[in-house]
């Protein structure tokens, strides 16, 4: 069974167009006008094992913010629609990704429910152009839209971008980990019989 998708969002303020491959290899071909977010959705892609293309184009002389949100929101959805009714896969997923001084832990329930906790404490900074604030924007967008119960916590770290890294790179370890397929779940992962 194929689990692809291709989203496309054009508002005012954004155009998105993404495919994703849940079952890839890890390659990815992104386009953002974002260059951090960029690197991040090029890890995110090869430690998550998906193969993933993105080509954005957004208002960026206003900031950042409607771009990267609005890439959440797209990714969320490709994640949701590539799983459909999420049959046979584990439904959990959590893992834990060290980056020089820093340890972040992501747990996820892919429950159909969104709620985010975000235990990532940074100073209000900014990577090149890139204010660390919206790294939290992205996830919140991603977690409504794949209807998800994600848990970010950054036990410790002092470089901003090794934070930031760290989350993106267990996000995606706990997301490949589950939508993966059980051969001995049949149907969903839930006595109510449906996620």
């Amino acid at each position: 069974m194929s689990r692809k998708a291709v989203v496309e969002r054009i508002t005012k303020e954004t155009q998105i167009k993404l495919s994703l491959d849940i079952d890839g290899a890890g390659e990815a071909k992104v386009c953002t006008s974002v260059p951090f977010l960029d690197h991040m959705l090029n890890l995110f892609a090869r430690h998550g094992l998906f193969n993933l293309e993105v080509e954005a184009k957004g208002d960026i002389d206003i900031d950042f913010h409607h771009t990267v949100e609005d890439i959440g929101i797209v990714l969320g959805d490709a994640l949701k629609k590539a799983l459909g009714d999420k049959s046979g896969i584990r439904r959990y997923g959590q893992a834990s990704v060290p980056m020089d001084e820093t340890l972040a832990s992501v747990a996820i329930d892919l429950s159909g429910r969104p709620y985010l906790v975000y235990n990532v404490r940074l100073p209000k900074v900014k990577i090149g152009e890139f204010d660390v604030e919206l790294a939290r924007e992205f996830f919140q967008a991603l977690t409504n839209n794949l209807a998800a119960n994600i848990h970010i916590n950054v036990m410790y770290g002092d470089n901003v971008h090794h934070i930031l890294e760290a989350c993106f790179k267990a996000l995606a370890r706990a997301l490949d980990q589950a939508t993966r397929h059980d051969p001995r779940i049949s149907g969903v992962m839930s006595t109510k019989g449906k996620l």
